[in-house]
Order: structure tokens, then sequence, then C-alpha cells
């Protein structure tokens, strides 16, 4: 992204009229098109996609299961991105100026914060159910079942807004760097620097969760792999038709981990990179040019909106969930109880 400025004005403020303005650094009509369909297109994904597996799932009870009531989570989180962050955040990052106040400044920067938190306490939750299924799928039902996916549901999102609100709407983020926000502030602009012991509390926030799930999907694969020579083997003494159940079992809740764990890698790809450049940042002196942030934090935002794409790419049920949905045959009656996991589901 190249800045494009106008030649008639050597400075543009974000508040032509207003002391103490911030410099507006303003793209030239073309690229500045561009960036809005780019970044309004994540955020339009991010809300109908996340919605699509948030109706999906409460609508149809066969969905109505522990692992899929954290996808719904995941989702609600996700969606709640696309409605209260990205719109804003894809004007602050086109005209390099915030326009809407001082006080949802602090709001979009605390929901940010939580959400973006919550989908990682949501993904690490959603490793331990997967490990479970997948190492003792036949007594997987009685050990991580609705009330223990309740129970995380209610521990992701409790522990992410009370660490984003304890640090951001206390302003506990700016003690020590009082010069530097000074420094930073101005009309127009929403900055939220974290200190140091802040940003070493977010790295490890990112971390734990990071090392348990790469360590739970890596014991997955391993025993995924281990299954699927087993069946393998046992493939010539048995027709496929008398597979066993456990088989059976086993084969499917694999699919699911391997679909997750896309899920999983593919947030850690988009979040990593800002994780390293915060904590960078908050050790050197903020050096992070800004479009180099910028760009960093639209990558952890259209993290939001991959989830939906990967869910409509692995699994059928989710394709055929969206035609119902999308041709209004969700309205009919009974339509709740549609097998979504046959070959053909009935959508006629």
């Amino acid at each position: 992204m190249v800045n494009s400025f106008s030649q008639a004005e050597a400075v543009a403020l974000c508040y032509e009229n207003v002391n103490g303005s911030c410099v507006k650094t303003p793209y030239s009509p073309g690229p500045r098109a561009v960036l809005y369909a780019v970044l309004g297109f994540g955020a339009v994904l991010a809300v109908f996609g996340n919605l699509l597996v948030i109706i999906a799932i409460l609508h149809f009870r066969q969905l109505h299961t522990p692992t899929n009531l954290l996808i719904a989570s995941l989702a609600c989180a996700d969606f709640l991105v696309g409605v209260t962050v990205m719109p804003f955040s894809t004007v602050r990052s086109v005209e390099s100026c915030w326009y809407f106040g001082e006080s949802y400044c602090k709001f979009h920067t605390c929901f940010d914060t939580s959400f973006c938190f919550a989908s990682l306490f949501h993904l690490c939750c959603i490793s331990i159910d997967r490990y479970i299924a997948v190492t003792d799928p036949l007594t997987y039902p009685t050990k991580f079942t609705v009330s223990v996916s309740g129970t995380c549901i209610v521990l992701s999102w409790f522990f992410s807004v009370t660490y984003s609100f304890s640090i951001f709407y206390t302003g506990a983020n700016e003690e020590g760097i009082e010069e530097l926000v000074v420094a930073l502030t101005c009309v127009g602009g929403c900055q939220a620097p974290l200190n140091q012991n802040w940003v070493l509390l977010c790295f490890l926030l990112f971390f734990i969760p990071t090392v348990a799930m790469v360590f739970l999907y890596g014991k997955i694969f391993l025993v995924a792999k281990h299954q699927a020579r087993k069946i393998e083997s046992t493939a010539s003494q048995a027709q496929s038709s008398l597979e066993s159940y456990t088989e059976r079992v086993a084969k499917r809740e694999r699919k699911a981990a391997k679909t997750l764990g896309i899920a999983m890698a593919a947030f850690l790809v988009s979040w990593l990179p800002y994780i390293i450049d915060a904590v960078v940042d908050a050790y050197m002196n903020f050096i992070t040019p800004p479009y180099v942030y910028e760009i960093l934090v639209w990558c952890v935002y259209y993290n939001s909106a991959m989830n939906p794409l990967i869910y409509a790419f692995f699994y059928p049920w989710f394709r055929k969930a969206i035609k119902l949905i999308v041709s209004g045959k969700v309205l009919r009656r009974d339509s709740s109880t549609i097998n979504l996991f046959s070959e053909e589901a009935d959508i006629g």
C-alpha cells in the first residue's frame, strides 16, 4: 500500500478547524476505493458468514452437539468482530483518522481484544474436545457433555472480556508510558499502546493456549494416523459395510479434528505476526510503521471471516444448511429435523 498525498495541501488534518488535530494521510481516489472494497468485503463476510454458522447450529437439532455449541459461540465472537470492530477499523485504516469519538475508541479497543481472545480460548476448548473425541470416541459423549461445553463457553467469554476491559477501559495499559501516550494523543486518533507488563501478559495469554493446541492436535494426528493404519490392515478381512461402529465413529471424529485443526492453523498464521510485533514494539519504543501495524491488524481481523469458508469447504452438512437457510426452506415446519448428514438432505 502506498500513500498518495495531494499536491494542493502539504499537511491534511483529521479536523481542519480543531487545535491538536491528528495529521491525516489521505489516499488518492483509486487506492482509496480499492481499500474500502477489500476491507469492507472482509467485514461483510465476517458478519454474514458467521451468522449462517450460528443460525445453522441453533436451528437444526442434529447439530446440537457439544462441539457445535463451541463452534456457534466461536462464530458469535467472530460475528461481533465483524459488527462492532471491522467497519470502524475500515474507516480508521483508510482515512487514517478516528471519527467515532473518544468514548467509542475505548469500547472499540475493548471489543477488539475481547472478541479476538474469545476466539482463541474457544479454539483451545475445541482442541480439548477433539482430543477426547479422537482418542476415546466411545466414552467421549459421557466425558464432554453439553454442560461441559457450556462451562467452556462461559469461561472463555469471562476471561477474555475481563482481561480486555480491566486493561483498556481502566487505562491500566498506559501506566509507565504516560509521556508516550501524551505524545501520541491527538484529536482524531485512537491508539492503545500496551506497557511492557501488560504486553507480556498478553503474550502469555496467547502463547499458553497456542502451545496447548499445538500439542493436542499433534497427539490427535498421531492417533488418527495409527487408527487409519489399523483400519487399512483390517480392510482386507471385512467389507466396508461391516466396518465396526468404533471405526466409523473414529473416522468421523478424525475428519472433524482435521477441519478444526485447519481453522486453528489459520488462526495462528493470522495472529502470530501481530503478537510478535506487539511484544517487540513494547520493548523497542513502538518502532513499527503505521502501515505495517495496519496490515498486521487486518490479518487478525480477516481471520474472523475465514472460519465459515473453512466449514463450507470441508463440511457437507454446512453447505446443505446454507442452501436451506438461503432458499428460505428453513422457515418450513419441521425443517429443524432435516437430516443434514444423509447423502442428499431432503430440501425439496
